[in-house]
């Protein structure tokens, strides 16, 4: 099984009810259910934290990267903040992929920039829980194609 990490950062655990209008109705719970659901198909093992701390994330990335799983992360407003995280996920060697709940190039211009992106393989942002669910399948692809292990939906 591919080992996959998914991240959330601070205030994620406020899904739905949190500014529906930005982040929509779904839960975090939601979110997880869905993905698990979808990690079956995908032979995935998933592992699904959120923390408020920075510290406790950049430990998570730590232990995820060191260990060779793949890291799905929201990292939320510690996007546009932390050099820790950053470096956590490239000095662990983490192949991780960066995603967003909403657009965060359509909206305040200090969200435009990510520290974490250029140490990511790709950013999806934009599509509410769906970008979860992209971004999942397309680190398993990852993952897969690292391993050698190609996964159901890769040897399509």
């Amino acid at each position: 099984m591919i080992p996959i990490h998914v991240l959330n950062g601070p205030n994620l655990n406020l899904l739905g009810r949190r500014e529906p209008g930005i982040y929509g109705t779904a839960t975090l719970a939601d979110i997880e259910r869905d993905l698990r659901a979808q990690a079956v198909g995908l032979n995935v093992d998933l592992t699904f934290r959120q923390s408020n701390h920075e510290g406790e994330l950049v430990g998570f990335v730590q232990k995820a990267g060191l260990s060779g799983a793949g890291v799905l992360i929201n990292a939320a407003a510690y996007t546009h903040t932390s050099v820790a995280l950053r470096d956590a996920i490239s000095g662990s060697g983490a192949l991780a992929i960066e995603i967003h709940l909403s657009n965060v190039h359509a909206r305040e211009a200090f969200r435009h920039h990510s520290f974490i992106a250029p140490v990511c393989a790709g950013v999806i942002c934009g599509f509410g829980p769906m970008s979860y669910a992209l971004g999942l399948d397309a680190l398993a692809r990852l993952m897969a194609a690292r391993s050698g292990n190609p996964t159901d939906q890769t040897s399509s």
